[in-house]
């Protein structure tokens, strides 16, 4: 198995520090407002390295932290009139269900930062004591130049970080560079600590969360690739200097989503939520569409990439349909290698959805000539090995009346999708979509004044 290591810059054989055992920890979510695509992005991502590592046999152990005190949670429940738990509570319930429709699995523990406190104060008491931090007029600083190797992971130099910078003129830091271990506040969401009452910085929350749940060093650390830097340069600085060990082994990190090649911001009004795309299209076409790209590089959301995703599991699951598929079968065919060898290529799935559909192709063509009992074991491995993925696994009966319901403004753009079809001679790409309007009851009929439609 070779995983791309953002610490060293190249793909690395994973070799596990025990045994068979793998432990993992992707930062989480900070729980103050709805989930979004680009989320889904990063934990759909994860969800997927999870289960196929599982899926080669690894015992996987997969943190996945929740930011629950923060500055954004403190300020959003102010703007709302409500109590920062409250705040809390009602946005993990809605990430919980939104991930859940995306189909993925529960980490095995979701420890909170709020739960960590005494950890977190424990590991900056060492740091003061070691000579890495120090206690300023108004919050308690990591001392980046106490650090050798500070920004190793992004590869910046601390000098190169600040030229340039806007950086507001703290007076209370001795460098510029130096980050918040503990914010003294009187206000809000606040601890009793040996420098007054306040709470932790952002970065030391995960570095206490880690080590706690996976001990001082562990396999995997992971996340979205805004949080290389500085979430992630500052995990290392103050992990490392605490224990004097390497804290995590690889570090792997997801690409950036775009919203029609934009950068998604509420100010550009193209801000998308989970519950908002869940609307238009079923969770399973959102999953495809997110791994249809390997996990490292950037994505576009599009309806056309929507689109193209739904016409792609159509194709997938009219393979499956008819068949009578086994549960527990062994994998035999030359699909199974070639499978896997191109995802232990640093989980390389749109290589392994290929392979996916040279099975399709292959089923389509033994269920045309009859060989029942040869398209049903290989409907059943395609089945197997989809599973991973987190895909394939509905009765295909079942998956296409899910995606039978069609605004009538989504028909007419598919009928205008046909005409122009028709009218380039790309007749293969216009009877697809009459027969995907078909297969969700929707009938065509051709006439002189125009196509029009009617529900069978």
């Amino acid at each position: 198995m070779k995983i791309f290591n953002s610490l060293s810059g190249k793909k690395e054989t994973l070799v596990p520090i025990e045994d068979n055992n793998i432990r993992m920890y992707v930062c989480g979510m900070t729980v103050y407002d709805d989930t979004h695509i680009g989320h889904a992005r990063t934990f759909v991502s994860f969800d997927l390295i999870v289960r196929y590592l599982r899926d080669l046999g690894y015992e996987v152990q997969y943190i996945r932290n929740i930011t629950d005190v923060d500055d954004k949670i403190i300020s959003r429940a102010k703007e709302l009139g409500w109590d920062p738990s409250e705040l809390v509570k009602k946005y993990i319930s809605s990430m919980d269900e939104d991930f859940s429709a995306l189909g993925m699995i529960k980490p095995d523990q979701e420890p909170r930062a709020t739960d960590n406190i005494d950890s977190i104060i424990r590991l900056i008491e060492i740091l003061i004591d070691k000579g890495h931090a120090y206690e300023g007029e108004s919050d308690v600083y990591f001392s980046t130049e106490s650090f050798e190797s500070y920004g190793k992971l992004s590869k910046r130099k601390v000098e190169d970080m600040l030229a340039g910078a806007r950086i507001d003129v703290d007076l209370d830091k001795k460098n510029p560079a130096d980050f918040v271990l503990w914010k003294k506040d009187t206000e809000g969401l606040k601890w009793d600590s040996p420098w007054g009452p306040g709470r932790p910085g952002w970065h030391i929350e995960c570095s206490a969360m880690s080590m706690d749940a996976l001990g001082e060093t562990f396999d995997i650390h992971g996340g979205g690739s805004d949080l290389k830097f500085p979430h992630h340069e500052n995990e290392i600085a103050q992990s490392e200097c605490v224990t004097g060990k390497e804290f995590a082994k690889v570090w792997m990190h997801t690409g950036s989503l775009r919203i029609d090649k934009e950068k998604m911001s509420k100010s550009l009004k193209n801000f998308i939520t989970i519950k908002d795309a869940l609307k238009h299209n079923t969770s399973e076409v959102l999953r495809f569409f997110l791994i249809s790209s390997h996990y490292r590089s950037p994505l576009n959301y599009s309806e056309e990439g929507l689109s193209e995703s739904k016409t792609s599991l159509d194709r997938l699951y009219n393979a499956l349909k008819d068949l009578t598929l086994e549960e527990n079968l062994v994998l035999k065919s030359n699909y199974f290698k070639k499978f896997h060898d191109v995802m232990k290529d640093d989980f390389n799935t749109p290589a392994g959805i290929s392979v996916l559909f040279e099975m399709a192709r292959e089923i389509n063509s033994l269920k045309k000539d009859h060989k029942e009992e040869e398209a049903n074991a290989l409907g059943s491995e395609l089945k197997v090995l989809s599973k991973s993925l987190g895909i394939l696994q509905q009765n295909p009966d079942d998956f296409f009346k899910a995606g039978a319901s069609l605004s009538e403004e989504e028909i007419d753009n598919l009928i205008k999708k046909r005409n122009e079809a028709r009218s380039n001679r790309d007749f293969k790409l216009a009877d697809e979509i009459r027969d995907d309007l078909l297969s969700k009851g929707i009938v065509l009929e051709d006439k002189e004044s125009g196509t029009v439609w009617k529900k069978d």
